[in-house]
C-alpha cells in the first residue's frame, strides 16, 4: 500500500447535536379574540439514539489498530467514531449540567490479566444483580429491556483507570482532514499500554454515572467489589518490548545498497553467472538424466537484456532452453517461466476456460473469413479478450499467484534482515504471460494465429525491492513509498505492494526506483506522549500557530497509577508553556498538541 501526503487536518473541541437524545414535549397554545379561552395542544416524541450498542460502521477506525503488534508504549489508545456528534449525544450526568459538554463515552485499556470477560445480558439481569454495581439507567420505558455487553472492573483498578470529570471533556474531539484521515469523533484514552504484553480497550458508556458535579460514581463496596459497565466497542493489541519497536527494527535492516545476488563461490566461471543474479539448479533432462542449470527468476540485478528478441510464441518449454557451451549447461530461466505460466493458467479453470472458448469463436471467425466468398457478409472478428481473462493476465504480469520458489529460488538471495533492490526483468514477464496463453496451442497453425493476435499486455520499466524483516512481521500494516530520486520529490506509481511471506515485503514501482520509504499506517497519525525515566513523561509542544516555531518540550510529569496520564495537569503545563488561558485550552488545542505520526525509514539505491 502507498500513501499520499496529507494537507491538513483540522481539530475542534466538539459538537452538540440540536437535540440530546430523550424524551421531549412541546406545548402549543391558541388564543382568539373573539373567544376567551385558550386552545392548548401537546405532543411528545423521543429523540432515539445509540444507547446500549454501537452498529459497526460507526466505528470509523482504532489505533492501535486491531490485533496488531508493535510500538505502543508511548500511545493513547483512540477511536474514531464516523457520526461526529455521537460523544455528545448523551449526559454522564444525571441530570445533564449547565457547563460544556461532557462526552458520555470512554476508553479503558486494561493490560493482560487485567482484561475483564465481555457479558451479554438482558438490561434487566445487568442491574438486577448485587454481584456488580450497577445503577438502573434513567428514562426506560415500560418493557424496554435490550440487550447489553458488560464488563465487571473491580472498583480500586477502575478508579485509577477513569477520567476524572476535569479530564473528560479533554478526551474526546472532532478531527477532519484531508487525504487518507479518518473524519469523525475521536475518543481518546488516558492509559499508556505497558510494554511486551497485549492490552484489551473498551469504549465503555458513562451516561448518568457522574452525580452532579462530581466525578464517577464508584458505588459502596470496598477495592475489591465489582462496578459494571456497558461496553459498545473493544478491540485488542499487543506492546512489543523495547527491543522490537519500529525504529529498533528498521535499524537492524542492513545491505541497502547491496544487490539480489548469493556471494561469489571462488570458481571463475561460476561467479560470472552469481554475479547476475543466477543460481544453480537441479535439471532433470527429457531422457531421464539429471544435470545442473542455471537460474534466474524475474527479479533482476540490472535492466535484463533480451537474449531472444524475435522469437515468436513458444509451443513448449524447452524451446526455451538456452544452452551455454562455454560452461556446457542450460539457462532454464525463460523455460521454467513459460511452464510457470501455463501450470497457473491450468489451476484456474474459470480462466482456462474463458481463454479457450475465445480462442475457439476466434479461430473459428477466422477460417469462416477465409472460406467465405463474400466476406463482408460475415461478422467482423472480435479481437478483444473477456474482461476476466484479461484481468486474470493482468494479475500474471504482476506476479500474481506466482510460486515464491520462482521468484526466490535461493534463500541466500535475500538473507534475513536486509534490503534488496530489483529491475523486473520484462523478458521472463513475456515468457510467463504467454506461458499462459498458450493454452490451446498445438500446433503452427495455432501458434501463427496466437502470434496474429498478440496480447493487449505492455511491459514496462519495473523496479522495486524485496524486504526481509521482523519490521514486515510485526508490522503488518506498513506503508511503501517509492521515489525516481533520492530527494523524494517525484514519487512513483505502485505495481504490486504486497508480502509474500510473513516478514517478506515484495514492492515494485512503474518506473526506476531511487528512493524506498517505510512507515506506518495512516491512521498511525496517533496521540502519544515521551516517557522518561522514573515513572514520568514529557511532551514536545507545537507552535500556537502552523508557521510558528516548536515551544519546546514540557518539564517531566509524573504519570498517575498504572501508567496513566493526567490529562488535566498535561493541559494546563502545556497553556502554561504556550502562554495560553488554561480555560481556553481545551480538547481541540490539545488534541493538536499530542498527535504525533508513525516513524518513517529511508534507503536508497546504491
Amino acid at each position: 500500500m502507498t500513501t499520499t501526503p496529507q494537507d491538513r487536518t483540522l481539530f475542534l473541541d466538539y459538537q452538540v447535536p440540536s437535540l440530546a437524545a430523550g424524551d421531549y414535549s412541546i406545548k402549543v397554545t391558541q388564543t382568539i379574540g373573539v373567544d376567551p379561552r385558550a386552545y392548548t395542544a401537546t405532543r411528545t416524541f423521543s429523540v432515539a439514539g445509540e444507547r446500549f450498542a454501537l452498529p459497526p460502521e460507526l466505528v470509523g477506525a482504532v489505533f492501535p489498530p486491531d490485533g496488531s503488534t508493535g510500538d505502543h508504549s508511548h500511545v493513547l489508545p483512540h477511536l474514531v467514531l464516523s457520526r461526529s456528534s455521537l460523544p455528545w449525544e448523551r449526559a454522564p450526568e444525571a441530570p445533564r449540567g449547565q457547563g460544556g459538554p461532557l462526552p458520555w463515552l470512554a476508553l479503558l485499556l486494561f493490560a493482560g490479566d487485567e482484561r475483564p470477560e465481555p457479558q451479554v445480558m438482558p438490561l434487566s439481569a445487568a442491574t438486577g444483580t448485587a454481584d456488580a454495581y450497577f445503577p438502573p439507567p434513567a428514562g426506560l420505558r415500560a418493557g424496554d429491556d435490550p440487550k447489553v455487553t458488560v464488563i465487571d472492573v473491580p472498583r480500586a483498578l477502575l478508579a485509577d483507570l477513569l477520567p476524572t470529570r476535569a479530564e473528560l471533556p479533554l478526551l474526546a474531539h472532532l478531527r477532519r482532514g484531508d487525504g487518507d484521515v479518518c473524519d469523525g469523533a475521536v475518543v481518546v484514552g488516558k492509559r499508556l499500554p505497558p510494554a511486551g504484553t497485549s492490552s484489551t480497550v473498551h469504549l465503555v458508556s458513562l451516561e448518568g454515572r457522574f452525580p452532579a458535579g462530581g466525578d464517577f460514581d464508584l458505588g459502596p463496596g470496598g477495592p475489591g467489589s465489582l462496578v459494571r459497565l456497558v461496553s459498545l466497542a473493544g478491540w485488542r493489541f499487543a506492546c512489543l518490548d523495547e527491543a522490537e519497536t519500529f525504529g529498533r527494527l528498521a535499524a537492524r535492516l542492513t545491505d541497502a545498497g547491496s544487490p539480489l545476488r548469493v556471494p561469489d563461490s571462488g570458481e571463475e566461471h561460476a561467479d560470472a553467472f552469481l554475479r547476475q543474479g543466477y543460481v544453480p539448479v537441479r535439471h532433470r533432462l527429457r531422457g531421464g538424466g539429471r544435470s545442473v542449470a542455471w537460474y534466474r527468476g524475474p527479479f533482476a540485478i540490472g535492466p535484463a537484456t533480451s537474449a531472444d528478441p524475435d522469437q515468436g510464441p513458444a509451443r513448449a518449454a524447452d524451446e526455451l532452453l538456452r544452452y551455454l557451451p562455454g560452461v556446457g549447461m542450460f539457462d532454464v530461466s525463460h523455460a521454467a517461466a513459460w511452464e510457470a505460466g501455463r501450470l497457473l493458467a491450468l489451476r484456474s479453470t474459470g480462466f482456462a476456460g474463458a481463454l479457450y472458448e475465445w480462442k475457439r469463436r476466434r479461430d473459428q471467425a477466422g477460417k469462416r473469413t477465409v472460406a467465405d466468398a463474400h466476406p463482408l457478409a460475415v461478422a467482423p472478428i472480435d479481437d478483444a479478450l473477456p474482461a476476466g481473462v484479461t484481468e486474470w493476465l493482468t494479475g500474471l504480469s504482476r506476479l500474481q499467484g506466482v510460486p515464491f520458489g520462482y521468484l526466490v529460488p535461493d534463500e541466500r538471495l535475500l538473507p534475513v534482515e536486509t534490503v534488496r533492490f530489483l529491475h523486473l526483468d520484462q523478458e521472463w514477464m513475456r515468457h510467463l504471460v504467454d506461458g499462459a496463453y498458450s493454452l490451446g496451442r498445438v500446433g503452427t497453425a495455432d501458434a501463427e494465429m496466437d502470434a496474429a493476435h498478440p496480447l493487449p499486455l505492455d511491459h514496462p520499466l519495473v523496479t522495486g525491492a524485496l524486504i526481509r524483516s521482523d519490521l514486515v512481521s510485526g508490522y503488518p500494516g506498513l506503508l511503501v513509498d517509492g521515489y525516481a530520486d533520492p530527494a523524494g520529490a517525484r514519487p512513483l506509481p505502485p505495481v504490486r505492494v504486497e508480502r509474500l511471506a510473513p516478514s517478506v515485503l515484495l514492492c515494485l514501482f512503474q518506473g526506476d526506483l531511487a528512493r524506498l520509504d517505510i512507515h506506518q499506517q495512516p491512521e498511525s497519525l496517533h496521540f502519544g506522549v515521551e516517557p522518561r525515566p522514573g515513572g514520568t513523561f514529557t511532551k514536545r509542544l507545537r507552535g500556537l500557530a502552523d508557521t510558528a516555531p516548536d515551544a519546546g518540550e514540557l518539564d517531566p510529569l509524573p504519570l498517575g497509577p498504572r501508567g496513566t496520564v493526567p490529562v488535566r495537569r498535561l493541559a494546563d503545563a502545556a497553556a502554561a508553556r504556550l502562554g495560553t488561558d488554561p480555560t481556553a485550552f481545551t480538547a481541540g488545542a490539545l488534541a493538536r498538541q499530542m498527535t504525533e505520526t508513525g516513524e518513517r525509514v529511508t534507503f536508497l539505491r546504491g
